[in-house]
C-alpha cells in the first residue's frame, strides 16, 4: 500500500510553473529517489509534502493524510535530514537529541531509552557527551540521522544527507541508512546527486523542468539507455568494423582508436565476437548503463550542470514558509 501518494500536483509562483501535473506513489518500507537537476522542482515538491507550502493544484498525502488539510498529523509521521547541518553547536550530541524529544512531546518515561537506542544505532553512544563543535562532518549527519528518527516517523526525508562528504564517510554513513527500513520500519524519500548512491533505491522517479519524465528500479531505468556497451581495440580497426557489421548487424563506431557499439546482451556476443575476429582483437571491454546514462539520457544534462536557475522559486518557497509560520 502506498503510503505517499501524490496525484496531478501543480504548484506555480506567479508566472513561474515550479511543478506540473506531477503524479507518483512510494510503497510503504521502501527507499524512493528523487532525482531531478537544480531548478527541477524537487524542493517545492518536497516542500509541499512536508507541509510547508501548499500546493496550487492537485493532492498529496502522507500515510492517508492530505498535506494541506492535516498538516499537524502528517508532520508526526515525517523525520527530515536537511543538506545543511541544523544542529546546535554548543550542545552535546546527547542534548540535541533531547531537545528533539521534547519538541515532539515524547513522554519522559520513554526519552532516554529512545536517545540511546538511536545513538546505538549511528555508532555515536561513546560520544553522547561531546559538543557538537568537536564532531566531524561524518559524525554530525549520523547525528542527525539519529534525531530524525527519535519520533519513530513513518516516512524519513533525506534531502543530500552526503553532500560534502568524502567518499568513505559518505559510505559509512550509507551503511546506517539503508537499514533503516528494515530495523526501524520507516520508509525513505531520498535526494541526492551522487548516482552511486540512487543505485541503493528500490524506485526512482526522476523531475525535469517541473514534471516526472521518467519512473521505475534503477535496473529498469538502466535498460531504456539501450543495452550494454562494448569497446574493442583491434590490430586492424577498419577490417574488424566491416566483420561485426557483417556478422552480426551491428552499427559499429570509432572513437580514440577503439571499435564500440551497444549490445542487449553483451555478455553473450563477447566469445562470439573473438572468434570472429580472432588474433587481431588486442583488448576488449564491457560498459553497463548507469544511472548517471539514464539521467543524460532523459534529461539532455548531467545532474549537477544547472545553477540555481530556479533562485526566484527556491525565493518564494521561503517567502511561503515564512507566511504560514510567522517567521521573519
Amino acid at each position: 500500500m502506498p503510503i505517499i501518494e501524490v496525484k496531478n500536483l501543480s504548484k506555480h509562483f506567479g508566472a513561474i510553473a515550479a511543478i506540473r501535473d506531477v503524479s507518483f506513489e512510494v510503497e510503504e518500507g521502501t527507499i524512493f529517489g528523487f532525482l531531478g537537476p537544480n531548478g527541477a522542482g524537487k524542493t517545492t515538491t518536497i516542500n509541499i509534502l512536508c507541509t510547508l507550502i501548499n500546493p496550487t493544484s492537485g493532492s498529496a498525502a502522507i500515510a492517508g493524510y492530505d498535506c494541506t488539510e492535516d498538516s499537524s498529523i502528517v508532520r508526526k509521521s515525517i523525520g527530515i535530514v536537511f543538506q545543511d547541518t541544523t544542529l546546535d553547536r554548543d550542545l552535546t550530541a546527547y542534548e540535541n537529541l533531547m531537545l528533539h524529544a521534547y519538541l515532539y512531546n515524547l513522554k519522559k518515561s520513554e526519552m532516554k531509552d529512545r536517545i540511546h537506542d538511536a545513538l546505538h544505532f549511528v555508532g555515536l553512544y561513546d560520544r553522547k557527551d561531546d559538543t557538537i563543535k568537536k564532531f566531524s562532518g561524518g559524525m554530525k549527519r549520523r547525528l542527525e540521522v539519529a534525531r530524525s528518527m527519535i519520533h519513530r516517523p513513518r516516512i524519513l526525508f533525506l534531502d543530500e544527507p552526503t553532500l560534502g562528504l568524502d567518499p568513505q564517510t559518505r559510505a559509512n554513513l550509507w551503511e546506517y541508512i539503508v537499514d533503516l527500513p528494515k530495523k526501524h520500519n520507516v520508509t525513505i524519500f531520498m535526494t541526492t546527486h551522487y548516482m552511486d548512491e540512487a543505485e541503493v533505491c528500490d524506485r526512482i522517479a526522476i523531475i525535469d523542468r517541473g514534471s516526472i519524465i521518467a519512473g521505475g528500479t534503477p535496473e529498469e531505468l538502466k535498460k531504456t539507455v539501450g543495452g550494454d556497451v562494448i569497446h574493442i581495440k583491434t590490430s586492424d580497426n577498419t577490417r574488424a568494423r566491416d566483420e561485426l557489421e557483417q556478422h552480426f548487424s551491428l552499427e559499429v563506431s570509432e572513437e580514440n582508436g577503439e571499435l564500440y557499439f551497444t549490445s542487449s546482451r553483451g555478455d553473450a556476443c563477447i566469445p562470439e565476437i573473438i572468434q570472429t575476429l580472432g588474433k587481431t582483437v588486442h583488448s576488449v571491454r564491457l560498459q553497463r548503463p548507469t544511472l548517471n546514462d539514464v539521467f543524460l539520457n532523459m534529461t539532455g544534462k548531467k545532474i549537477r550542470d544547472e545553477k540555481m536557475s530556479s533562485s526566484d522559486t527556491l525565493k518564494e518557497d521561503v517567502r511561503a514558509y515564512r507566511r504560514r509560520f510567522g517567521r521573519s
